[in-house]
């Protein structure tokens, strides 16, 4: 894996360590802040709600001045925003500052992307993304563990600190080690019409919206598992919060090997064919988590069983969707990215907020937004299919 790669999946890991590093704490969140639990956990779904917005602005800025200085700016953002999480001291200004953070972080997602292709053809790139899944999928195994960690031998206010302490680094392996990709002859001029014109084109490509949306709800499904966990396996289950960062690292290690597996049968199999076979197993695997769950069967192991299904599927649809997104934007390639980006973290903030505002006593918020994701990751493919083979 080469250099410039393996900076690029440590930023895009950033988002995740954001997400996910301070999940073992929303109870004591909730205990030291004096709120809800649905409230904390509003705090994940703004952070989504903040990224998708934010990627709409890096998308024009990185195809103006290149590559490298809007991410050293949205990765400062990101450090100072981190900070003021941890000095919050009411569930208002950590939503507050949540947002902030997202603007920041939201550079970690389009630049990566934006610079994958830069390098890249369409196949190598679904091959890149996958590997980068590798790198991001670290995270979610690690953070929470880290977490918890930190939450124990200080408090939660100790996660934020050291995420901003890690966005610092970054900011520095990036101002030292990172070259501008970005071609000056490609460059595009910040103009509002020629954003605009961009932006219209983009969202008339039925292809590019297609994919986009199917990449889009599988995330969004990610993101409903993500914000729900917390409450399904602790409260519900009784999971010991020391036990939560292990089944929630099995579910992220399902995701980190399916990823992998799907970049090596990208040597034989084109993009398209992987995407269509794993979100068939998506759509299947979510189905059976909500009937085993309007029937009152489901347990924990059978639980997990579907979700390790759902995330080891998601590890294809995911880079395969993007790749195949991006696949035809080469002159708008960063707002591509962005756009891109902006609509799936909007998807997952919704489903974030759903998880945080219904509560049921059973697994059956999870399970069921699960599947309606699946099924509409499956139709958008197929309309982003359709809308190729007219153009054929």
């Amino acid at each position: 894996m080469p250099p410039w790669l393996i900076l690029m999946g440590a930023l895009a890991a950033l988002g995740p360590l954001a997400i996910d590093m301070y999940l073992p704490a929303f109870g004591a969140m909730a205990a030291d802040l004096g709120v809800h639990p649905g409230l904390v956990e509003r705090t994940l779904a703004s952070y989504l709600l903040g990224l998708a917005l934010a990627q709409l602005a890096y998308g024009p800025l990185t195809d103006r001045y290149g590559r490298k200085p809007p991410l050293l700016l949205g990765l400062a953002l990101f450090s100072l925003a981190s900070i003021a999480c941890a000095l919050s001291s009411d569930i208002d200004h950590l939503i507050l500052w949540r947002v902030v953070q997202a603007f920041g972080g939201a550079a970690g997602m389009v630049v990566p992307r934006a610079v994958i292709r830069d390098h890249l053809d369409t196949r190598e790139a679904a091959q890149a993304l996958s590997l980068l899944m590798l790198v991001m999928g670290v995270m979610p195994i690690l953070a929470p563990l880290l977490g918890g960690q930190a939450v124990t031998l200080g408090s939660w206010r100790t996660v934020f600190y050291l995420i901003g302490l890690i966005s610092a680094g970054l900011w520095l392996a990036v101002a030292l080690f990172m070259r501008e990709s970005l071609d000056a002859a490609q460059r595009s001029p910040l103009a509002v019409r020629a954003i605009a014109a961009h932006f219209r084109l983009l969202l008339s490509h039925r292809g590019f919206m297609g994919y986009t949306l199917a990449g889009g709800f599988g995330s969004a499904g990610l993101f409903a598992y993500i914000s729900g966990s917390p409450q399904v396996f602790i409260t519900l289950y009784g999971v010991d919060p020391r036990w939560f960062g292990l089944l929630f690292g099995l579910n992220a290690a399902a995701l980190i090997i399916a990823a992998q597996f799907s970049a090596r049968l990208l040597n034989r199999h084109p993009p398209i064919r992987l995407l269509n076979r794993a979100q068939g197993t998506l759509v299947l695997m979510t189905l059976c988590g909500l009937a085993l769950t309007l029937l009152d069967w489901i347990t924990l192991p059978l639980l997990m069983l579907c979700l390790m299904g759902f995330m080891a599927s998601q590890g294809f649809v995911g880079p395969n969707a993007a790749a195949l997104a991006l696949a035809e934007q080469g002159p708008r390639l960063g707002v591509a990215s962005a756009l891109m980006g902006s609509i799936q973290m909007f998807c997952g903030a919704l489903a974030g907020f759903a998880v945080s505002a219904w509560h049921t006593g059973t697994p059956l918020p999870l399970t069921a937004l699960l599947t309606a994701c699946a099924l509409l990751s499956w139709l958008f493919s197929r309309i982003a299919q359709g809308a190729f083979r007219q153009s054929a």
